[in-house]
């Protein structure tokens, strides 16, 4: 893998254990030549871990809409900064530039780009491996939302097993790794095809 895209917080949050792994993959992504891409913000989790790449001498790649630049504060010494017109053209670029996505604590926004991603997979359009990095069980109460999907028939099984998870980024990258995308129906990649 060779760039991946996170997906996190533009906030700290009020646990320091939040900031800490995100320097930890930002320096995970730095040693393992792997590239950031992620959301352009020097702010909260986003500026956390563009930091610790920077500093460990990798390559971070900010997508940034254009309405956005001036509510958060750019980063200025990524690798590369890309802006865009609106939200969905950097939704867009970012897939185009990545081989997988994972998620870290945040708000709205980190699930929406989450969902977004997961949804892009189980209509076959994409086949990239997509994880989260349940650090402090965070990510528990919508993994258990995703089992009351499966229950209550509004997910399949094998769609739920897209999201890959794990508390460490080392275990996280070896499910990514191994990921092999769910084969889709013939109705869903025809849907998908048009």
């Amino acid at each position: 893998m060779k760039r991946i895209a996170v997906f996190c917080g533009s906030s700290k949050g009020y646990n320091s254990i939040y900031l800490d792994t995100a320097k930890e993959v930002g320096i995970y992504f730095a040693k393992n030549n792997i590239g950031l891409v992620y959301g352009g913000g020097k702010i909260g989790l986003m500026g956390t871990i563009a930091d610790a790449v920077l500093e460990n001498n990798g390559e971070v790649i900010g997508v940034i809409p254009h309405l956005l630049r001036h509510k958060e504060v750019a980063h200025t010494t990524v690798t590369k900064m890309i802006v865009t017109k609106k939200m969905s053209k950097r939704k867009v670029k970012i897939s185009k530039l990545v081989d997988g996505y994972i998620a870290l604590a945040g708000g709205f926004g980190t699930l929406d780009e989450l969902f977004e991603a997961l949804t892009l997979g189980q209509l076959g359009i994409e086949n990239k491996p997509i994880g989260v990095l349940n650090t402090n069980g965070y990510f528990d109460p919508t993994l258990l939302q995703l089992d009351v999907m499966v229950k209550e028939g509004f997910l399949k099984q094998n769609n739920r097993e897209m999201l890959l998870v794990s508390n460490t980024i080392e275990g996280l990258m070896l499910k990514m790794k191994n990921y092999k995308a769910p084969k889709m129906s013939k109705v869903i990649n025809t849907v998908a095809s048009k």
